[in-house]
C-alpha cells in the first residue's frame, strides 16, 4: 500500500503510530489491561502477533508481552531516534511500527515487549 492507501485505511493515531513511527501517549491506551482470552493482530494487515497469555502489567503505561506468537511475525530493528538507542518492533508482513522490545522483563522470557495499543487489534 501507498501512504494514501494506508491514510484511507487506517485512523489518523494509527497511521502516525503505525507508518510515522510514532508513539501514543502512555496510560491512555485501548489495549493497556485486558484481562480477556484472545490474541493480538497488527491492525494494519491482520497478522497474529501476541497472544493474550503473554501479557503483563508492566507499569510502564503501554501493553507489555513477554513473547510474540511467533519470531518470523516481527522483525526487530535498531532504533537510535530522540537520543536513545532502543529495539523497535516492526511487523514483519507490512513494516508497520508497533512499539520497542527491552531485556528488562520480569517473567521467565526476561523480555517485555511494549506495544502500542492503536497499533495492534484484540480479537477472541
Amino acid at each position: 500500500m501507498n501512504n494514501d492507501q494506508w491514510r484511507q485505511k487506517l485512523t489518523p493515531e494509527q497511521y502516525y503510530v503505525c507508518r510515522e513511527k510514532g508513539t501514543e501517549r502512555p496510560f491512555t491506551g485501548k489495549w493497556l489491561v485486558c484481562q480477556e482470552s484472545g490474541q493480538y493482530h497488527c491492525v494494519c494487515c491482520d497478522s497474529l502477533l501476541f497472544d493474550a497469555t503473554s501479557q503483563f502489567d508492566s507499569g510502564c503505561g503501554w501493553p507489555s508481552f513477554d513473547e510474540v506468537i511467533d519470531n518470523s511475525k516481527v522483525n526487530i530493528v535498531r532504533d537510535s531516534s530522540h537520543g536513545m538507542e532502543r529495539m523497535e518492533v516492526v511487523c514483519a508482513n507490512c513494516e508497520a511500527h508497533l512499539g520497542h522490545v527491552f531485556n528488562d522483563g520480569p517473567t521467565k522470557t526476561g523480555v517485555r515487549y511494549c506495544i502500542n495499543s492503536v497499533a495492534i487489534e484484540h480479537q477472541e
